[in-house]
């Protein structure tokens, strides 16, 4: 059995740095019959998805690691509105919040490089609101996390749109079984 790695900067970055790109293979030209449909009821849709990751850009990330660099734990996080993408991104194509997302995103990752991390900043520990005090280390390893968290719930809203029309092969596709969660 392999063991869980060490945290990395490098691969946090990586992952981050890839997910604009997946979401827009994913996503661009899509009709959207398949990007504005979710599982039911307080559910989201893939278009949703991309609208809270933009949120979590502007108000989540960076502000939090420029938290904790500058306030410790003496002061906490702001809140962070996990629906407020319902607000923010009416009245806009897919196509111009992929491209957001991909700028927000390039813009917080030359702010990352920028504050020049060092091994020993990532015990430095922070304030969340609801969590209490969390390290820095392990708010940049959920920042990946929660990409991969959305690319999950991306692929899982998009299957159940053909649940029906895959028939009986629905049994062995376990995307089709997936509990809702990652909201």
């Amino acid at each position: 059995m392999q063991s869980q790695s060490e945290f990395s900067l490098a691969e946090v970055v990586a992952i981050l740095t890839r997910t604009p790109a997946t979401l827009d293979a994913m996503l661009r030209g899509l009709s959207d019959d398949w990007t504005r449909r979710n599982e039911g009821e307080k559910t989201w849709s893939a278009y949703d998805i991309v609208g809270h990751l933009i949120v979590g850009e502007r108000t989540d990330w960076m502000p939090r690691v420029r938290m904790i660099l500058e306030h410790g734990e003496a002061r906490p996080f702001v809140p962070f509105d996990r629906f407020a993408q319902f607000k923010e991104s009416q009245d806009r194509s897919l196509a111009q919040l992929l491209d957001d997302f991909a700028a927000a995103r390039r813009e917080s990752l030359i702010s990352l490089d920028a504050v020049k991390l060092q091994s020993g900043d990532f015990s430095r520990r922070g304030k969340h609101p609801a969590l209490g005090v969390v390290m820095l280390s392990q708010l940049l390893a959920t920042w990946a996390v929660h990409d991969l968290n959305h690319l999950h719930q991306l692929a899982r809203v998009m299957a159940h749109q053909y649940r029906e029309q895959a028939g009986p092969w629905s049994a062995y596709l376990g995307v089709l079984h997936c509990a809702g969660h990652g909201r």
